[in-house]
């Protein structure tokens, strides 16, 4: 039985993070004491409603918005897919046509698929190196058909932090041109705690949150809808979210979202500067000393806490499985994706050849990481890049 190693560090945050015990807390009265179903009139029912009203209005808070505009949900999934197809169906009596980018989440790129088999035409927009997207390029691609535009506010694999505001003001100025409605859709999942959320300086009509990425439990999201945003609801039931999210309401999952939504607004400043440097010491260590190691992603223009390199003659599988013998988590990209043996379409877009594509590494810092974690990750890294470029390669050894 293999030995477990001395030490665990924690980089891959942007997968998802530990439940703060704060929020744990928060949430453990709705799981026995306070079970009833909000949607009944007695008591203990209505202490749960009570408590996603509270939700609600903290929610709101923190994104500078009304609380009848936010929507609970079972995660950045279902935000993603009920902004993109919920919008879009409600506006298809006007046009058919949606506006993304190559680099989205799959749960934004496959809902599109989704509505191209419904008859939806959608324009994939490229994006340059860094992963950024032209603002008029997106401009530019807006017809009298056009619905909807989703553009995420950063990139969950390389980190790149795009122009959404930008984004939406060219958009809302080109819709007021054309007379018509065209809504704005930002997937936020890997912001929350790390940069500022208001939706008002964003002009955003959506936007989307989960839980499990800013130390909240898994299972619970959150959709901003601006109010008179048009929508169709594409999850079914009880008529629960005033209409827009049928099912009976996750209350520990509601709770523990809106408090740990709380605490990482009231922390970002510091977390965020704490992430940067910790983000700093990794990319400097790392081009200095692993020799062709490629930096995707902006260099400056990126989330405080990403760090996301391609090495050149080694694959990723074989990397991570030497940083866990190390006691070291991290993941080669999306962590929706990484059980695939394709190379992540992210990095395809930015202009790395698929072998280049496939060596890439994702060490995402959090709030409890410290600076001399830091140090025996390089020291680890390092001596790991070397000893795989000196192994035979596969295909040298014949039949």
């Amino acid at each position: 039985m293999a030995q477990a190693p001395e030490r665990f560090i924690y980089l891959d945050h942007a997968a998802t993070t530990p439940v703060r015990p704060e929020v744990l807390e928060a949430m453990l009265p709705y799981f026995s004491e306070v079970y009833g179903n909000p949607s009944s009139i007695y008591t203990l029912a209505q202490e749960g409603r009570k408590a996603i009203d509270d939700a609600r209005e903290r929610v709101a808070r923190v994104l500078n918005a009304r609380a009848s505009e936010v929507v609970f949900t079972s995660g950045g999934t279902e935000s993603d897919n009920a902004a993109v197809i919920g919008s879009a169906l409600a506006l298809r009596e006007t046009g058919n046509h949606v506006i993304t980018t190559v680099i989205e989440h799959h749960a934004v790129l496959h809902a599109c698929h989704l509505l191209e088999s419904l008859g939806f035409e959608v324009t994939y927009l490229p994006v340059d190196h860094y992963g950024l997207v032209d603002p008029e390029e997106v401009e530019r691609a807006v017809t009298s058909r056009t619905v909807l535009v989703s553009v995420m506010m950063a990139n969950n694999e390389i980190g790149t932090i795009l122009p959404v505001a930008e984004i939406t003001r060219r958009v809302k100025e080109r819709a007021a041109a054309l007379r018509r409605t065209i809504v704005v859709h930002t997937d936020a999942v890997q912001c929350a705690g790390l940069l500022e959320l208001d939706v008002k300086k964003l002009g955003v009509d959506m936007l989307s949150l989960s839980a499990h990425k800013l130390y909240g439990p898994k299972g619970v999201g959150v959709l901003y809808m601006r109010r008179g945003t048009p929508f169709v609801a594409v999850q079914l039931g009880g008529g629960q979210e005033r209409q827009r999210r049928g099912g009976t309401e996750n209350v520990p999952g509601i709770v523990g979202v809106a408090k740990a939504l709380e605490l990482a607004e009231s922390e970002r400043e510091w977390v965020s500067a704490h992430c940067q440097r910790l983000r700093d010491r990794l990319i400097a260590g790392i081009q200095e000393r692993v020799p062709k190691a490629r930096l995707n992603g902006h260099p400056t223009l990126r989330l405080p806490n990403n760090v996301n390199f391609s090495f050149e003659h080694v694959e990723g599988e074989p990397i991570l499985l030497g940083l866990d013998m190390a006691g070291i988590a991290a993941s080669s990209g999306s962590a929706c994706t990484s059980a695939s043996l394709e190379p992540s379409h992210v990095l395809l877009a930015i202009g790395l050849p698929a072998d280049i594509a496939q060596g890439s590494l994702r060490l995402t810092v959090g709030r409890d990481n410290k600076e001399e974690e830091m140090e025996y990750v390089l020291t680890v890294l390092l001596d790991l890049v070397r000893r795989l470029r000196a192994m035979p390669s596969l295909s040298s050894t014949g039949d």
